[in-house]
């Protein structure tokens, strides 16, 4: 496996503290143990893969899902929990330039589209996911920020055929959002959900449509000969393969993806219920999903039981010592922003990574001149909605029943320096950083 982070990264120890963990149990799959063939075979059991699995076995289709350690271990398992519109970084403009604007409200729609896909599979298998938040509100960082998020109502509208709720600075209170914002901007598309409760309940769907689930069995290599074949220990056989490893994607399964993904880690810290008394004290009763403005942004939300989740990008390598430095970060942060709890405790904090393309799109497709191989990843922190909207496309490309817009059927770009393009992630976050001031 060629990874681009030290093996800690990839272990337990970034994951340890995970609030969501405690949270439900998850549907138990064996380790794959004798040589299986079949029809597709998806590597990854997180949004993306038991998406994709749930979608091609309700159409009959003959799928196994493999995954290194258990349902949802990777980000899909220790995210946030916005089920928001998202999943590319490029704005109004850039989608027009590359893709006109036809192009452009075919994407937005996918945003959408990939919002209610989520909210119809929790309603058709009945998945409890603790849902909340009347879509979600963005906080100006700074006094100028209000111009934007007005820009951005005005973008919403035209995209999505909404009117936002822009809350000036003094009517902040009333919202229950007080804090060090200047304003705000509420999308009523999305809303906030617990990760593991709903990727639970996504793999028990894929499994009673009939997909087979192994847990424990990472696969080593990839080949192509008259039919693809993974090497997990034991031999799988399968006339197409879906790579569904998102940031945790290996550089060398398939030696195409080597340079074109960027995993990016982000930290998440809970705290315990916070009393009515404690809410009342910080002026912050909302139970919105929210983020600020920020271009390292923050993202927070007071989930149904009073527990407070607080979370930001992380550090920049990977070891015990640096995820400790970056937890005590996410706290200093926290602390700043309210100030009134910072007497309250946290038991639970945990990182994971969120997965960047170059170009800040999603992509979703055929692996270029490699027959019967697709991949999908890159949401660039948004996957709840739009890794489930992608194991969908991915199915329907599979069975013929679906078109990928064109602005993430694009093959995915190199980014500069290869196997070491970790090195320009410094310059860029220090670019970020001025840029937030």
């Amino acid at each position: 496996m060629k990874h681009i982070y030290a093996d800690y990264a990839y272990g337990s120890g970034p994951r340890d503290g995970c609030w969501w963990d405690e949270t439900c149990d998850l549907p138990g799959f064996p380790k794959l143990e004798t040589d299986i063939a079949c029809d597709v075979a998806i590597v990854g059991g997180g949004f993306t893969g038991l998406s994709a699995a749930l979608h091609l076995a309700q159409a009959g289709v003959d799928v196994v899902v493999v995954e290194a350690e258990y349902v949802g271990w990777g980000a899909s398992g220790r995210n946030g929990g916005f089920c928001c519109l998202g999943g590319a970084r490029i704005d109004d403009a850039g989608l027009d330039h590359r893709f006109d604007r036809v192009g452009r409200l075919q994407y937005r729609k996918a945003e959408r589209d990939a919002i209610a896909l989520v909210e119809q599979i929790t309603q058709a298998h009945g998945i409890d996911v603790d849902r909340h938040s009347q879509g979600e509100t963005e906080l100006a960082h700074r006094p100028k920020d209000m111009d934007a998020l007005r820009r951005a109502a005005d973008a919403v509208a035209e995209n999505h055929g909404v009117d936002c709720q822009v809350i000036a600075r003094e009517g902040l209170p009333a919202h229950g959002l007080s804090g060090p914002f200047h304003g705000a901007l509420t999308i009523p598309i999305g809303f906030a959900l617990n990760p593991r409760k709903y990727i639970a309940g996504l793999a028990a769907a894929a499994r009673d449509a009939g997909a087979r689930i192994f847990g424990k069995t990472p696969v080593q290599s990839l080949n192509k000969g008259q039919k693809w074949t993974l090497d997990a220990g034991r031999k799988i056989t399968a006339d197409q393969v879906v790579i569904a490893t998102n940031g945790y994607s290996s550089d060398d399964l398939p030696d195409w993806l080597a340079g074109r993904y960027m995993p990016s880690q982000s930290n998440v810290i809970v705290t315990r219920p916070l009393t009515e008394q404690e809410q009342a004290e910080a002026g912050w009763t909302s139970d919105q999903a929210c983020y600020d403005t920020r271009n390292l942004l923050h993202y927070f939300r007071k989930m149904p039981d009073g527990r407070f989740l607080f979370g930001m990008r992380g550090g920049l390598t990977s070891n015990p010592a640096a995820e400790a430095r970056a937890r005590r970060r996410v706290r200093q942060d926290f602390d700043a922003m309210f100030p009134a709890w910072r007497h309250v405790e946290h038991a639970h904090g945990w990182s994971g990574m969120v997965c960047i393309a170059r170009d800040m799109l999603p992509f979703v497709g055929a692996v270029p001149n490699q027959p019967g191989l697709f991949a999908s990843l890159c949401y660039h922190g948004n996957g709840v909605a739009m890794g489930t909207y992608a194991g969908k496309l991915i199915a329907g490309q599979i069975t013929g029943q679906a078109e990928v817009p064109v602005a993430m059927a694009q093959p995915l770009s190199r980014f500069p320096l290869g196997r070491y393009r970790r090195a320009v992630m410094p310059a860029a976050y220090a670019g970020f950083m001025l840029a937030d001031l």
